[in-house]
């Protein structure tokens, strides 16, 4: 196989950071009641604009995946039943979607997904050159390649591990995953199983959804956190378990699912975490991977509370102000 070049629209005077206006969800208002927060993307950018004086023309911004991209990984009888209204509204739990005809809920919801999809793509393509890129989406975890879960539709990290096997096979040969979002990553464990170049660190609350058995047998550092754990017990646990996972596993991408539904007040995450250990935790994978010399993603993956917009925003702004990540 050819390896893939690199794209002309990698310009060295941005920041790797991706994001786009259609990131965000709109349905008429009703969005509001569900648990997610429709418009956190938008409004981490507009906090990150505020803290490091960056706007968007020095971001990247992609287009919504193609559906040769989402081929492969998912199957042609998942990607079929995102057509139908009601299986589309048990994935993300909204009820009210099941009565919406599907060119809407394609158009309000999937659309949206397919842009974070691709900017994990991109963002992935970015590090790769640049050494680091963020994308202020993705971190579907609980999707897989035959099924979605837990509000993901499109299995965005194996889809984009996938395409870097495929369009850099003398780059990208051995990729970790270092998941602290608070619910296990269920999705790409099941997409991953046993492959030998893809090694998963999940630091998770073993108590809450997913609790997918099966696939935690494909981890390969398990973090299991309990209820409510502070940040004193949390920050030790996670430092261990990279420092574990890199004396075992040499990748040549590190992508990192950096959740924010472990603050405190977090109902689905259960965690008892302050926004000054976010910043903590970010800052101590990011150095882990620069030290190594290993290219890294972030994600941002779940986060329900007011206060995730600000946690992520502050750390990213935090890694910028150390001069741990640089735009050139």
């Amino acid at each position: 196989m050819v390896e893939k070049k690199f794209p002309k629209t990698l310009e060295n005077n941005k920041y790797p950071i991706v994001y786009s206006e259609f990131y965000n969800i709109r349905f008429l208002g009703l969005e509001k009641f569900h648990n997610f927060n429709a418009k956190k993307w938008k409004k981490t950018f507009e906090r990150l604009k505020e803290l490091i004086s960056i706007d968007e023309d020095e971001t990247f911004e992609p287009n919504p995946v193609h559906k040769q991209e989402l081929s492969l990984v998912h199957t042609k009888d998942y990607l079929k039943s995102l057509k139908r209204s009601w299986n589309v509204a048990k994935i993300l739990e909204a009820p009210f979607l099941s009565f919406l005809p599907n060119i809407i809920v394609r158009r309000y919801y999937l659309r949206p997904m397919r842009y974070q999809t691709q900017g994990t793509i991109m963002a992935c393509e970015l590090a790769l050159k640049r050494g680091w890129a963020i994308n202020l989406g993705g971190g579907f975890h609980h999707c897989s390649a035959n099924q979605g879960g837990g509000f993901c539709l499109y299995a965005d990290i194996s889809i984009a591990i996938r395409h870097l096997f495929n369009s850099f096979p003398q780059v990208v040969k051995k990729v970790m995953i270092v998941d602290v979002d608070a619910h296990q990553g269920n999705g790409y464990q099941l997409d991953f199983f046993g492959h030998p170049c893809v090694y998963i660190m999940d630091v998770y609350n073993q108590h809450i959804y997913p609790l997918d058995f099966n696939a935690r047998k494909a981890i390969h550092c398990k973090v299991e956190v309990n209820f409510f754990i502070k940040d004193q017990d949390y920050l030790p646990r996670l430092r261990k378990g990279l420092e574990t996972s890199l004396r075992e596993f040499q990748p040549d991408i590190l992508i990192y699912n950096a959740g924010t539904d472990v603050l405190e007040g977090d109902c689905l995450g259960m965690l008892y975490l302050s926004p000054s250990a976010v910043v903590l935790r970010d800052e101590f994978v990011f150095r882990k991977a620069m030290e190594k010399h290993i290219p890294i993603v972030m994600l941002t993956g779940g986060g329900y509370t007011k206060n995730s917009v600000n946690a992520t925003a502050d750390s990213i702004a935090n890694l910028i102000r150390l001069g741990i990540i640089e735009r050139t």
